[in-house]
Parts: structure tokens; C-alpha cells; sequence
């Protein structure tokens, strides 16, 4: 089987590939905003007559990584996933080793297969390659219950909390961006305990893209007119993802955080009929009330044990997995 490997310097290439996409950080469109937003794409293609395998990568200090921002839930190779794209996967992990001693690949699912089939690809072109988890992935599998069905589970605390704070907040939800909203959105994070969005331009202009497609889901809870909550969530293919929520410390006794998820929660299951809700990757404890089940997310550290400058590379991380493997004990 013949296999061409390309490289790209330009994220306008994965235009070819959107029919590979299965969530919205696979996109050309997600693509093309980093690249907008200043990162510099090395887009590596491998080709055979039937298969075709995809890795969207940047420059890193010490090699290659993954394109992403810390906004992505996942990063995974692009194309079928099946034996003949093992072999393509191969000779393009192979033909790496031309570009780069050192390739960093991450967060990657492994539900699907992703972190399995890029271990093997790159051992069996001769990569060392260490695997770690990285972070966690909780979701929700709906499982065809209503809100009610599902809402009847939850911890008494929160049902209970629900039920006596509902009314001290107004909620709206749109499914379109707006700028009032999005304001909102603003004036909420600035006035919450998370530290400021790293790179807000990026996520602005994302949530402008998924409300032109019709995909985002835009909470806002007010209280005596006044934004007290927010939630950025975004909807597509049975799956609704939450990439951004926040309450005011001020408004934390009102318990607005809850009410709003309560209320897009009921608006993914009842109205949008959604199968999975995704909530991103961290362990937040909070997470465990919402959702049922968590997925492992890794990392690949590939290096070029035939690359001298390697080596220490090699032994740094082999250092690091053992102690943390000892201080699990």
C-alpha cells in the first residue's frame, strides 16, 4: 500500500476533512480560530488510495504538540478509525521523526480509541512513548429519561436547594448570540472566584460562531435585574457541551449556579433531546452531583530514542512516572 505523508502550514488544509468532525473542537472552523488567534498550525496529512489520517499540530518549545488551548475538552487524530488507518497512522508517526525528536499529544479520549491507536502507531515506528492520564472528562449519558426522570437522582441537597431558591432568580436562555447577554456573561465571570479568561477573545469569537450555526445555548440568571449566573453551553449531534460557567460570590446565597444548570440541563433533555451532556474535563467536585460516569483524558509523550537529545528527555519522564507512581501508594 502506497502512503504519502504531507505537511501543511495552514489550517485552511482541514477544510478537506470536516466530514471527519464529531464535536466542535474537530472543526476546521475551531481550527481556524487558533490559528487566528496567533498559534502556528503544522498540519500533518498521511494518504493511502482508501484511508486518510489527519493530525493537527503546532510548534512546542521541544518539538510538536497538539494544536489546542486550554479551552479544548479533546484532541484526536482526524479520519476512520479502523486497522487500514493504523498503518497510515504508522508511517506518518515514522515520517515524524524527520520534523521533530519530541511530540506531545493531548487531552485524548480513549472511548473511541483515539489514545490507544496513537501509542501503538508511534511504538511501532519506533518512538518511546510514555502515557499518562491527564485529566478526567464527567458526562452525562441521558439514557432517553426526561429532566424529571433524571432530576428525581439527584442528591437530596441539591434538590432541596432547588427547590427553595428558584424563584429568588429569573433565568432566560437563548439559543442565538446576543450581545446584552454576552455582557452579561462578562460582567459575571469578572465578578466570580475564577481567575480571568485566558485568551476571552478566542472563546468570544467561538461563541459568536456557534450562535450563527444555531448550536449555542446562552444561560444568564438574573436577580433584581442584575446578572448573578452564567453558562456558555453549545449543542450538536445528540451531544450538549458546557464550556463556561459562573455565579458573583455576592449572589452565591441565592444559589443561582444551580438553578440555571437545573434549567439548561432541562432545556438539553426535554427541548433539545439531547443523548450525552459533556462537562468538560477537571475534577471539580461539584461535577460528581451533576453527571454519572468519568472519562480518563491522556497524554502521549512520544520521543526519539534514536535522537541523542532524547535521552534525557526519555529519562526525565521515566523519573516523573515512577515517583508519581510511588507516591500513589
Amino acid at each position: 500500500m502506497t502512503i504519502e505523508v504531507s505537511y501543511h502550514e495552514t489550517v485552511s488544509k482541514l477544510q478537506e476533512f470536516a466530514q471527519f468532525a464529531r464535536g466542535p473542537f474537530d472543526r476546521p472552523e475551531w481550527y481556524a480560530l487558533l490559528e487566528q488567534g496567533g498559534m502556528e498550525p503544522i498540519i500533518a496529512v498521511a494518504r493511502s488510495r482508501h484511508r486518510i489520517a489527519v493530525l493537527p499540530l503546532m510548534a512546542a518549545e521541544d518539538g510538536l504538540t497538539s494544536l489546542v488551548n486550554w479551552f479544548s475538552f479533546t484532541w484526536r487524530p482526524l479520519g476512520r478509525g479502523d486497522e487500514l488507518v493504523d498503518e497510515i497512522l504508522a508511517t506518518m508517526a515514522k515520517d515524524l521523526r524527520n520534523r521533530a525528536s519530541a511530540i506531545t499529544l493531548a487531552p485524548l479520549p480513549d472511548e473511541d480509541g483515539s489514545a490507544s491507536r496513537l501509542e501503538q502507531a508511534f511504538r511501532k515506528s519506533g518512538w518511546a512513548v510514555i502515557r499518562e492520564q491527564c485529566d478526567e472528562n464527567h458526562v452525562l449519558h441521558v439514557e432517553g429519561r426526561s429532566f424529571a426522570e433524571y432530576w428525581a437522582y439527584r442528591p437530596g441537597q441539591m434538590r432541596t436547594t432547588l427547590k427553595r431558591k428558584a424563584k429568588k432568580v429569573d433565568v432566560e436562555i437563548l439559543t442565538r448570540f446576543d450581545e446584552r447577554a454576552w455582557e452579561d456573561y462578562r460582567i459575571v465571570y469578572r465578578n466570580s472566584w475564577k481567575p480571568a479568561e485566558e485568551r476571552a477573545d478566542i472563546l468570544e469569537a467561538f461563541a459568536r460562531m456557534e450562535g450563527a450555526a444555531g448550536r449555542i445555548r446562552l444561560g444568564i440568571a438574573r436577580a433584581e435585574g442584575g446578572p448573578v449566573a452564567a453558562q456558555f453551553w453549545t449543542v450538536e449531534n445528540g451531544t450538549a457541551y458546557i464550556h463556561k460557567l459562573a455565579h458573583t460570590e455576592a449572589a452565591k446565597p441565592l444559589s443561582a449556579g444551580t438553578t440555571l444548570s437545573a434549567a439548561l440541563f432541562k432545556h438539553a433533555i426535554d427541548v433539545d433531546g439531547v443523548e450525552l451532556i459533556d462537562l468538560g474535563t477537571g475534577s471539580d467536585g461539584y461535577k460528581r452531583d451533576w453527571m454519572e460516569t468519568v472519562r480518563p483524558r491522556y497524554k502521549l509523550e512520544c520521543y526519539d530514542w534514536r535522537n541523542p537529545r532524547s535521552w534525557k528527555r526519555i529519562a526525565k519522564a521515566a523519573a516523573r512516572r515512577l515517583a508519581r507512581g510511588n507516591s500513589q501508594r
